[in-house]
Order: structure tokens, then C-alpha cells, then sequence
């Protein structure tokens, strides 16, 4: 019996938003389409068994053939990485954030992480979140010009002399000089962690600095540039491993969701081939055309620019906000999300700026002359906010440029 003939309610909402993605443009980030591949591991029977512990050391029989597949992952990521060692068992970033402070610190300690409208995450130390009520996160900003000041950050370190210092953001797009961070933290006793959930495929393509061999721990998603499925991965050095094994089982999860580390495999399998390099190489040179286009149409790009796979860019200059700047593109078939800017002063749910990034178009197989196009209708749709005629005929246009980048050729959900 198909899932359509069982339960066709939830089969027709998939089949919308199959429909969704395959006729709008994706344009948020932190999103991507994962090979067809990896959605079948994703769907597979690994679903079915519970896998607690580790490959070789676990505490459930009829393991052997998880192992396998576990025992690939890791091994794939460590070869993609340069890893000492790895763990691929959590569920998503801000789980294997948790983790590796877990791992690495003790309640009251200080940690330096970026602050949140700066292009930090949330779980780098916002006051909402439990980890700020654990340790105590110092943030720091970035400078008058929108860039990383890794001096500034030096004098913090030396004045608030931090057990960790944090690096890795969720909405910066310039790259991070890892290596002098390493410095700064050796200088004042620190520990190093960076968090690249959103560059981690670049940084497999080699298209940006790898921070794995120099820092004691780094995390990332799975998915977003890595092109995986939605979950979590920590990197560290060999002397760190016991903890961070421990303090993702048993300290905060229990049984693995093997379906999505054998998914993992082999989204990390695409990672090593040559077609990778060529892919992360085109997101940036994708993002690259958006920024000269947008910048030229009179936005405002936060950090002056990319280096990378995203775009922070403040509307209000174009008399909208990010939340009216988000509703209109979304009605014109782009999708991007609201995003807070650096110092935002309007509130979270109604921010000055939209964050957009190329991964998820990239992987259709869009190239520059397509950027131009999608530029100009970025444009005219947050020009033409609050006219749907107008957002209607973009939408139009869209659903004409997605049908030459097919996505999931045979896939549906109402048979």
C-alpha cells in the first residue's frame, strides 16, 4: 500500500511541497536539496534499530551491519576533514553544540562567542538559550567597517581570560582567519571551537579555510553546503574524544537515528568526488554576482560583501523591513528568511534584514546568468512590496526558469 492509498492527507501535503521547491527558488542559506541518493538512505530500514553506544560498543544486539554503516561515516568525514576524530551521532547542530560544551567545559565558565545580530547562532551564548544560564558567555561584535576584529577579540581574551574561545557564525559572509584565533587563544591558555554548520561543504571543497586540524573542536550540520541530510557532526582532537563521545551518549542522547547517519555516509561519499569541488566552487561565484547586482540596485550588504555561500542585506533603505521583504519575495515564489542585522533595533520577528544565500540553487544547477535574473527579481519584488499583480507576474517568470532546473525528476507522492 503506498502512502497516498494509507494516508492521503499527509501525502498531499508532500506532494505541495515537492510542488514548492520544484517551481520556487530557494534561496534561504541554510537550505539545500540532497541528492536523490541520500533521500533514499534517509528513507531506508535503518530507521528501524536502536544503536545505543558506539561501533564495536554497543548496548543492543543485531549491530553489525549499523556498525558498518556508522564505522563509513566516520571514517568518510575524517577523510573529508582531516579529523582526528569524529562523532556523528547528533541529531543536529545545536545538539552537537551543546555537546561539545559539554565536553569541554565546566559550569561558570567563560566562553567568547559572537554575539547574535552579529552573525552569531543562538547557541553561541544568546541569553535565551540554557547554555548562557550554564556558562558565561562574554560576545563580542564586529568592528565599525562590519568585519571580525580579531584584535578586539584578542583584548576581550586578555581581559576576560575565557576557557573557550568560539568562532563560526550562522549570518557572516566573510572568511575566518582560524589560525590567528589560534594564536589568540594559545596566548591566554584558551581552548579553540568553531562551529561551521553553514560553510562546511566549502571547507570540504577547499574553497575556504579548514579550521579541523587547528582547533581542539569543531561542529557542523550535515546538511546546508554540505548537501547531507538534516543532523549534527563534531570534529575534535584525539585527546578530546572520550569526553565528547561521552557527552553526546549517554549525556544528552539516547539511541542514534541510524537512518540519517547511513543518509550521512553517503552524502559524504558525494563530498569526496571531484563534482563537489566544481559545485562549492560555483556557490560562491554565484553569490558573488548577487552581491555586485544587489549592490549596484542600492542595498546594503552587512560585512561589505561575501566570501562565501550567503548575503546579509538590510532592506530598510528600500522602505521595507525583513519580515515585508520576506512575505513579498515569498509571494513572488523566492524564498529567504527575516534575519536580525548587526545592532538591529527593531525586534527579532520583524528585523531590518533578509539573509539569502546559492547553495540550494547552485544544486539545481543555476550559474551566473541565472543570479543576474533572480538579482533583478529580488529587486523589483521588494520595490513592489506591497503590489501582488506585480509579485504574481515574478512568481510567473520563476516557475519558467525552475522548469529548465528540474528537481527530483519521477518523484511524487499522489500514486
Amino acid at each position: 500500500m503506498t502512502l497516498h492509498e494509507y494516508d492521503e492527507t499527509v501525502a498531499i501535503a508532500l506532494e505541495k511541497e515537492l510542488n514548492r521547491q520544484r517551481e520556487g527558488l530557494e534561496m534561504i542559506p541554510s537550505e539545500n536539496f540532497v541528492s536523490s541518493a541520500v533521500l533514499e538512505a534517509l528513507g531506508s530500514v535503518a530507521t528501524n534499530k536502536y544503536a545505543e553506544g558506539y561501533p564495536g560498543k554497543r548496548y543492543y544486539g543485531g549491530c553489525e551491519h549499523i556498525d558498518t554503516i556508522e564505522a563509513l561515516a566516520i571514517a568518510r568525514a575524517k577523510d573529508i576533514f582531516g579529523a582526528e576524530h569524529v562523532n556523528v551521532q547528533p541529531l543536529s547542530g545545536a545538539p552537537a553544540n551543546i555537546a561539545a560544551y559539554e565536553a569541554l567545559l565546566n559550569p561558570g565558565d567563560t566562553v567568547l562567542g559572537m554575539d547574535l545580530s552579529h552573525g552569531g547562532h543562538l547557541t553561541h551564548g544568546h541569553p535565551v538559550t540554557q547554555s548562557s544560564k550554564i556558562y558565561n558567555f562574554i560576545r563580542y561584535k564586529t568592528n565599525a567597517e562590519g568585519l571580525l576584529d580579531l584584535e578586539n577579540l584578542r583584548e576581550m581574551a586578555l581581559q576576560h581570560k575565557p576557557k573557550l574561545i568560539l568562532v563560526g557564525y550562522s549570518a557572516y559572509s566573510r572568511e575566518i582567519d582560524f589560525a590567528r584565533v589560534q594564536e589568540i587563544a594559545d596566548e591566554v591558555g584558551a581552548m579553540t571551537m568553531a562551529d561551521i554548520a553553514h560553510i562546511a561543504g566549502l571547507i570540504a571543497a577547499g574553497e575556504m579555510n579548514n579550521p579541523v586540524q587547528i582547533f581542539d573542536i569543531v561542529t557542523t550540520t550535515t546538511h546546508k553546503t554540505l548537501r547531507g541530510p538534516r543532523g549534527g557532526m563534531i570534529m575534535c582532537k584525539l585527546k578530546h574524544a572520550k569526553a565528547v563521545d561521552k557527552a553526546v551518549f549517554p549525556g544528552l542522547q539516547g539511541g542514534p537515528h541510524e537512518n540519517v547517519i547511513a543518509a550521512k555516509a553517503v552524502a559524504f561519499k558525494e563530498a569526496l568526488q571531484p563534482e563537489f569541488k566544481v559545485y562549492a566552487k560555483q556557490i560562491k561565484a554565484n553569490a558573488k554576482v548577487l552581491e555586485r547586482i544587489l549592490r549596484e540596485r542600492g542595498f546594503k550588504l552587512m560585512f561589505n560583501g561575501t566570501d562565501n555561500h550567503l548575503l546579509l542585506i538590510d532592506v530598510t533603505p528600500k522602505g521595507v523591513s525583513g519580515h515585508e521583504a520576506e512575505v513579498a519575495l515569498d509571494k513572488a515564489g523566492i524564498t529567504v528568511n527575516k534575519n536580525m542585522i548587526p545592532d538591529d533595533t527593531r525586534k527579532p520577528l520583524d528585523p531590518s534584514g533578509i539573509r539569502l544565500g546559492t547553495p540550494a540553487l547552485t544544486t539545481r544547477g543555476m550559474k551566473e546568468a541565472e543570479m543576474e535574473q533572480i538579482a533583478d527579481w529580488i529587486d523589483q519584488a521588494i520595490i513592489n512590496h506591497a503590489d501582488d499583480a506585480k509579485l504574481e507576474e515574478i512568481r510567473g517568470e520563476v516557475k519558467k526558469l525552475t522548469k529548465n532546473f528540474p528537481l527530483y525528476p519521477g518523484l511524487s507522492y499522489s500514486k
